[in-house]
């Protein structure tokens, strides 16, 4: 049997109101005996299939909206489509923070309808280009929606966007792509965190007084802000290998190409995100550098412990982003001093321990009867 590509056609009326899809699928039977098809042609014919079947869901959900006179959701579900290789137009995305601006109400009601979007969906293109919007919202989003965002859901943490176990395994395309969920998920997570101990949205913010913000912090809160941006480092090294889009024969011609440009979306937003992170990050650094010598010993032992893992993620960083290579300088130098510091403060830890510790002849001398304490028996003898 064989399966030719399917043709398909949509023709939609001027008023938006009625969608036809015509599917033609042709089907060849041979009465013949015929050599088994190659595993690549079965998994092109199968995402063709699948990419024809989110094509029809899009349509009639979109139709639907239509119908019901939902402008919101009906923008909603064209930025969030079911295309597997293309990222939503900045078009699209406008239009759908602009409709969701005005009132709290509005925005809470706009921010429930993306987040059931994003967490009902078993779809990875419709999950990505959901967080998309989610991220476009951190970044560029109003103050209202952030607020919304910063209080969603009330419970907050790590996870909450309930997206560490996404699978979705149709084809080999959004088999990979579901790594991609997980991990751009993370990281919206870790962004969100980090916004929340540091008290604003630090990526729609000007860092312009970032110097005079941190010079005001205590050591503790400083380290609590530090080791957090570390976590987002950490999670930003764990990104998964680029997908590749199917189909294209010329690969190692046209390798640029050949790259799904929904992923490249997601890669540059987040090599944006790592511009504002690194900033903040040699910030910090550098006032650590400045309170030298002003470190209780835990707080030297903690700094020094966050310092190494942001050293560990050096060689991930500079693989996949463009870093200065100050922050790597700054940071060596900064763990190696305030390491000096821990070693020289246990030297006198333990040096005071083993003054307040008796040595065996000290035990002995302080059982021994001095002659003043001591008692004369009848026979002469002392003791």
């Amino acid at each position: 049997m064989k399966f030719r590509s399917p043709f398909f056609l949509f023709s939609q009326s001027e008023n938006n109101t009625v969608v036809r899809v015509s599917l033609v699928i042709s089907l060849t039977f041979s009465s013949n005996s015929e050599k088994p098809q190659t595993d690549t042609k079965n998994m092109t014919k199968l995402t063709l299939f699948t990419d024809l079947i989110g094509i029809i869901k899009d349509k009639a959900s979109q139709s639907k909206a239509v119908l019901l006179s939902k402008p919101t959701t009906l923008s909603l579900l064209r930025a969030t489509t079911h295309n597997s290789f293309t990222p939503p137009t900045h078009k699209h995305i406008s239009t759908l923070l602009s409709s969701s601006d005005g009132s709290r109400a509005t925005a809470s009601s706009f921010l429930e309808l993306l987040m059931d979007r994003l967490q009902n969906t078993n779809n990875a293109a419709v999950a990505l280009k959901s967080l998309i919007v989610v991220h476009h919202i951190i970044s560029h989003g109003s103050f209202i929606l952030q607020d919304q965002l910063s209080v969603y859901p009330s419970t907050g943490g790590r996870n909450y966007l309930n997206l560490s176990n996404f699978r979705h395994n149709t084809n080999p395309t959004s088999w990979e792509l579901s790594s991609w969920v997980r991990w751009f998920a993370q990281h919206i997570e870790n962004i969100l965190c980090t916004s929340r101990i540091l008290g604003f949205f630090f990526l729609a913010k000007s860092l312009t007084d970032g110097e005079e913000r941190v010079s005001g912090l205590t050591n503790g809160d400083l380290l609590k802000e530090f080791d957090s941006l570390v976590t987002l480092v950490e999670g930003i090294c764990k990104r998964p290998n680029h997908v590749s889009n199917e189909g294209n024969k010329n690969r190692d011609k046209n390798r640029d190409k050949d790259k799904n440009k929904l992923v490249d979306e997601i890669v540059n937003l987040v090599s944006e995100d790592w511009v504002v992170i690194e900033s903040v990050v040699i910030v910090e650094v550098d006032e650590f550098k400045e309170r030298l010598g002003c470190f209780e010993f835990g707080e030297a032992v903690e700094l020094v412990c966050c310092l190494k893992r942001l050293e560990e993620c050096r060689e991930r960083v500079v693989m996949i982003l463009e870093s200065q290579q100050r922050l790597w300088d700054l940071v060596s130098d900064v763990k190696d001093k305030v390491g000096m510091e821990v070693y020289k403060e246990k030297g006198k830890v333990q040096k005071e321990g083993r003054k307040l510790r008796f040595s065996e002849s000290d035990r002995f001398s302080s059982r021994v009867i001095n002659s003043r304490d001591s008692l004369w028996f009848p026979s002469g003898r002392l003791l």
